[in-house]
């Protein structure tokens, strides 16, 4: 338990860990009554045949997932699923002219770790700003910071850090004198839509986002991603979930991300928790 609501698990998936790339996602039922729960890749380990995923309890079937105990098994995990992150399909000599900042917030933070991780193996200079509400609440801070060149820890009430949110801190970095090709925010709609925003307006050429969190069956048939990029209806578990932050229609993305929640409170409703109680 990385937090009190969110956990880390390594799962043993060799053929899925030799294909995986940073930025994909993978799909779980946890038993034969599960639904099927999207969730993005956190670390990938080749060589060990294994994969990482960091689920946030926020509904039953979540809770579910996190109830497993080490030696316990999943009913279906199926991937890698989603398009790889845009920095995976460029040239040595496009990667060299890049310089990237991610702006990570929440559970967000921890398929930060891959693709910083893939940019540090490659030679490419990568800063990580991470934020959450207090100290107590950051998470991957220590593998992150090996794995990035440098590393700014935000938090709300000032407990660790720069006190106060990450687009602040990417303002401040900017005026300090940093200079930046790419913003990669993940993390909760409204932190990557002001992450966004901030970029705009301090000229960063590109600006990447993850809407991960708005997938549900992650196939493209449910059709509960569909959000507006660039004028055009785009579905983010097939076409995504990256895509070009300046172009998403943010505000369409997060009426959509909400349009469940009824649903979800029900189902928690009349859930029997099984974490901590064994099999």
């Amino acid at each position: 338990m990385l937090t009190p609501t969110i956990c880390r698990m390594v799962v043993e998936a060799p053929r899925l860990a030799k294909a995986a790339l940073p930025g994909q996602f993978l799909i779980i039922r946890a038993d034969e009554h599960g639904e099927r729960i999207p969730l993005t890749i956190s670390d990938i380990d080749a060589e060990n045949g294994t994969v990482t995923i960091v689920t946030q309890v926020i509904g039953a079937s979540s809770s579910d997932i996190v109830a497993h105990e080490v030696g316990d098994s999943f009913l279906d995990v199926v991937g890698p699923l989603g398009n790889p992150s845009d920095f995976c399909s460029l040239s040595e000599e496009e990667l060299k002219q890049k310089r990237y900042i991610f702006i990570a917030g929440g559970v967000g933070t921890a398929p930060v770790y891959p693709q910083v991780k893939w940019l540090h193996d490659h030679g490419i200079p990568v800063d990580v700003i991470i934020g959450a509400r207090n100290k107590d609440l950051l998470i991957y801070t220590q593998e992150i910071g090996s794995a990035c060149d440098n590393l700014y820890l935000c938090t709300d009430d000032g407990s660790v850090g720069f006190k106060g949110v990450g687009t602040a801190k990417l303002e401040q970095l900017i005026a300090d004198g940093k200079n930046y090709t790419t913003c990669v925010a993940i993390g909760p709609m409204i932190m990557m839509k002001f992450a966004v925003l901030t970029s705009k307006k301090l000229q960063i050429p590109e600006a990447i986002v993850s809407l991960n969190t708005l997938m549900v069956d992650g196939t493209g048939m449910c059709g509960a991603c569909r959000v507006t990029v660039g004028g055009k209806t785009r579905f983010a578990c097939v076409e995504g979930p990256e895509f070009n932050g300046y172009e998403v229609d943010f505000d369409e993305a997060m009426r959509r991300q909400g349009q469940y929640k009824s649903e979800e409170a029900l189902a928690k409703e009349h859930h029997v928790c099984k974490i901590g109680r064994g099999k």
